[in-house]
């Protein structure tokens, strides 16, 4: 029986982090909320929880030096997770509250409110993922939990070989989104999976299937 894999979800001050760090037991992996520099780096995947503000996370990112974490992770092709916020975060940038407010830039790209007759997009929706994609395997009919009222709306980062291709999910609250993205190390979702119930754990599952 092979040992299960070692994940850090990283302590910086987000609301959710203890809920999140029992969906990822329950799916099978050795879990520590921590901020210790050495265990992040060692852990086989990072965490990213976020919830709350654009602004107020990348700050409280900044204040552990989380942004510097991630890049040293992602540069020896280390497994990181973004949820929600964590996910909005890897982008370039944000205009949430009428403010521009820059993220890690991991990725191009802009969050941007939703143009939806509702806001905030709260509840349980549809995804359109990727046919190749490892998180949602055998998850393509399955909804997800979403609470979000900014989102990425397109993706622009092109990819020559020999990387891989990016893997994008969509959603629709209005317009369309991105749910997800797989990138390499690197994957997110705008929906937080430690509140979608079985089909949440199988997506974390398939996440710590690639670690």
């Amino acid at each position: 029986m092979s040992a299960r894999p070692s994940v850090v979800v990283l302590d910086y001050g987000s609301g959710n982090i203890h809920s999140a760090a029992k969906a990822i037991e329950l799916a099978g992996a050795e879990v520590e909320v921590t901020r210790d520099r050495a265990a992040v780096m060692a852990a086989d995947g990072l965490f990213v929880p976020g919830v709350g503000a654009f602004e107020a996370v990348v700050t409280a990112l900044e204040a552990v030096r989380g942004g510097e974490l991630i890049e040293r992770r992602l540069a020896g092709g280390r497994a990181v997770m973004g949820v929600c916020v964590g996910m909005q975060v890897m982008f370039e940038g944000s205009t949430e509250r009428g403010a521009t407010t820059a993220g890690l830039g991991e990725w191009p790209g802009e969050v941007r409110e939703l143009r939806a007759p509702v806001l905030p997009h709260m509840g349980w929706n549809s995804v359109a993922p990727d046919p190749a994609s490892a998180l949602f395997a055998d998850l393509a009919e399955e909804r997800f939990y979403f609470v979000h009222s900014y989102a990425a709306t397109d993706w622009s980062l092109e990819v020559m070989p020999p990387f891989p291709e990016p893997r994008l999910t969509w959603a629709e609250h209005g317009e369309r989104f991105l749910a997800a993205v797989e990138n390499g190390p690197l994957s997110a979702t705008q929906f937080h999976p430690e509140k979608s119930g079985e089909a949440g754990i199988r997506l974390l599952a398939n996440w710590l299937g690639t670690l």
